[in-house]
C-alpha cells in the first residue's frame, strides 16, 4: 500500500512541472534559454534529501531511456521513455544499508548493461547492478538489492569506466594514494582487482579512452586524462597511457595560469582539444564561469591554448561534449551549453542554458552537479540538490509534434495509434525501427497527404519513424 500510494504521490506532484516551453527566458519559474522543460523530480519523491551525480541507460531490448541519479543514500533509476511522464522505477540503497542518511558524493557509470555505483562513504566499496532488472518492476518505486559487491577498495571519489575495454578505474580512493584503481569489470558481476597507479597524486576525475586523435604516437593506446585536484603542488592535469595494467606510462602533465583545483575535463571529438573545469578558482580569483582549453594535439606535448569565461559568476562543476556543444553542470547557474563550432579559432559563445538554482548565480554550490547529454533521444539529464531536472533543445525532435522538412507525426508520445501528414509531398512509404536497427513496421501508402498508424503491437520504448526512405523522426510509444 506504501508503494502504491508513494506512486500516486509521485504522478501528482511531478506533473507541477509537466512539459513547459522555455518562454521570455523562462519555464515555470526556472531561467532558461533554448531549452524547455521537460519534467522534474525532488529528492524528496525518491526517498532522499539530496541529490548528485547522474548518468544514462538504454534498454537495447526495448529502446527504453532511463536516468540513472546518485542520492545521498543510493542510486536511483528513472524511466524517462516519456519524459513528459517519467516513472521512478525504485533505488539501490548504500551498501553499507545507511537508507536514511549516507553521504553526498556518489558517482556511477555503465557498462554491459550494469552500472557501478562507488561513493566516499568509508568500506562502501563499488556496487554493481544489473539494469535489465529494471524492466520486471512492476510494484514501483522498489528497492533493489546489489548483484555483486567489489571491496578493492574502501571509498571513492569517482569511477571511471572504458566501454570499449571493460576496464572500471576507480580515482580518490583509499588505495594506491588516491590515483587510479583498475578493475576488470568485462564479466559485470564478477569485478576483479588488476593493480592499479599513484599517477602523481590524488585524482579527482577523468576520461579513459582508446585514443584516436591526431597524434599518431599513441593510436590505439588506452589514454586516460585525469583532473589530478589538489591543494598544492600535485595540482595539475596528467595524460597516462593505462594500455598495459602492469606498466601504466605518464605522458605528460599539464598546468595553467590561477589554478585552484583542477576538477574535471573531456576532449572535443577530435580529440584536438580538452577543456578543463577548475572547481574553486571562481571563488577565489573573482572572475566569470572560466573554461581552460589545452591544446592536446600532441599529447606529449600539450599546452593551454586559450581560456574562455561565462556569463556568470557561477562554478562550474561536470562537462561533456557532444557534437560541437559542450555540456556543462554550473552549479548555481544550472546547465550552461557552449557552442565549440569554431573553437579552433578560439571562439566559444553560450548556445543556451537551464538554471535549475534560480536564486542566483553566484559562486556558490547549490543547483546543478551533474549534466548527462548522451540519450539519443536528447532530452538532457540535470542533477543536482534539488533532484532531477529533464530538458530538451527545442530544435532538437522532442515529444511534441515536430516537422522534418515536409513531414509530421502526431501525437508524439503516442499508444495506439499515431499519423503522418505532408504538407507538400505525397506519402508512399512508412517505416518503423527499433533502436537497434531493426525493422519492426512496414507500410505501402498511395500517395496521401496522411496516414493513420496502428502501434498497438509495439512494446513501450523509442523508435525511428522513416517515411519515404528518406525523412526519419523519433517516436516514443507509451
Amino acid at each position: 500500500m506504501k508503494s502504491i500510494l508513494f506512486a500516486l504521490f509521485l504522478s501528482l506532484t511531478a506533473v507541477t512541472y509537466a512539459q513547459t516551453p522555455c518562454t521570455g527566458n523562462t519555464a515555470n519559474g526556472f531561467p532558461c534559454e533554448n531549452f524547455n522543460l521537460q519534467s522534474r523530480i525532488t529528492p524528496g519523491q525518491m526517498d532522499a534529501s539530496f541529490a548528485n551525480d547522474s548518468w544514462g541507460w538504454i534498454d537495447p531490448v526495448n529502446g527504453k531511456e532511463y536516468a540513472l541519479i546518485g542520492l545521498n543514500n543510493g542510486t536511483a533509476f528513472i524511466d524517462i521513455s516519456d519524459p513528459v511522464n517519467p516513472v521512478y522505477v525504485g533505488k539501490l540503497p548504500t551498501h553499507n544499508g545507511f537508507i536514511d542518511g549516507g553521504q553526498v558524493w556518489r558517482d556511477l557509470k555503465v557498462y554491459n548493461n550494469h552500472v557501478f555505483v562507488v561513493s566516499e562513504i568509508d568500506n562502501h566499496g563499488m556496487q554493481v547492478f544489473d539494469l535489465t532488472r529494471l524492466r520486471d518492476a512492476t510494484n514501483v518505486p522498489e528497492v533493489f538489492t546489489e548483484d555483486a559487491h567489489f571491496d578493492g577498495f574502501g571509498s571513492a571519489h569517482n569511477i571511471v569506466i572504458n566501454e570499449e575495454t571493460g576496464f572500471a578505474y576507480g580515482v580518490g580512493a583509499t588505495t594506491f594514494s588516491g590515483g587510479i584503481h583498475f578493475v576488470n569489470i568485462q564479466d559485470p558481476t564478477n569485478p576483479i582487482s588488476a593493480g592499479g597507479y599513484a599517477a602523481d597524486g590524488y585524482t579527482h576525475d577523468a576520461q579513459v579512452l582508446i585514443y584516436d586523435g591526431p597524434d599518431t604516437d599513441h593510436t590505439g593506446k588506452e589514454i586516460f586524462i585525469g583532473s589530478n585536484g589538489d591543494f598544492g603542488p600535485d595540482n595539475k592535469i596528467v595524460v597516462i597511457d593505462v594500455s598495459d595494467k602492469n606498466n601504466p606510462q605518464t605522458i605528460s602533465e599539464m598546468a595553467y595560469p590561477n589554478m585552484s583545483y583542477a576538477h574535471q575535463g573531456w576532449f572535443t571529438e577530435d580529440k584536438n582539444y580538452f577543456l578543463l573545469g577548475d572547481e574553486i578558482d571562481e571563488q577565489d580569483s573573482g572572475f566569470n564561469t572560466r573554461t581552460i582549453i589545452f591544446d592536446v594535439s600532441d599529447l606529449d606535448n600539450p599546452a593551454v591554448y586559450f581560456e574562455y569565461f561565462g556569463t556568470t559568476a557561477a562554478i562550474d562543476h561536470n562537462g561533456y561534449v557532444v557534437d560541437n556543444k559542450f555540456y556543462m553542470a554550473a552549479y548555481n547557474a544550472g546547465l550552461r551549453v557552449l557552442d565549440i563550432s569554431d573553437i579552433a579559432n578560439q571562439n566559444i559563445s553560450e548556445y543556451g542554458y537551464f538554471d535549475t538554482f534560480p536564486d542566483n548565480n553566484q559562486a556558490g554550490f547549490s543547483g546543478a552537479w551533474n549534466v548527462y547529454p548522451f540519450f539519443p533521444s536528447r532530452n538532457i539529464v540535470i542533477s543536482g540538490d534539488a533532484g532531477f531536472t529533464l530538458v530538451l533543445d527545442p530544435t532538437e525532435l522532442s515529444v511534441t509534434e515536430q516537422q522534418t522538412g515536409a513531414f509530421a507525426i502526431f501525437p508524439n508520445p503516442a499508444k495506439d495509434t499515431f499519423t503522418v501528414t505532408s504538407s507538400k509531398t505525397p506519402i508512399t512509404k512508412v517505416e518503423i525501427f527499433n533502436l537497434l536497427g531493426q525493422q519492426v513496421y512496414q507500410t505501402e501508402v498511395a500517395n496521401q497527404t496522411s496516414t493513420q498508424i496502428a502501434i498497438n503491437n509495439l512494446t513501450t520504448g523509442m523508435y525511428m519513424v522513416k517515411v519515404n526512405n528518406s525523412t526519419s523522426q523519433k517516436l516514443i510509444v507509451k
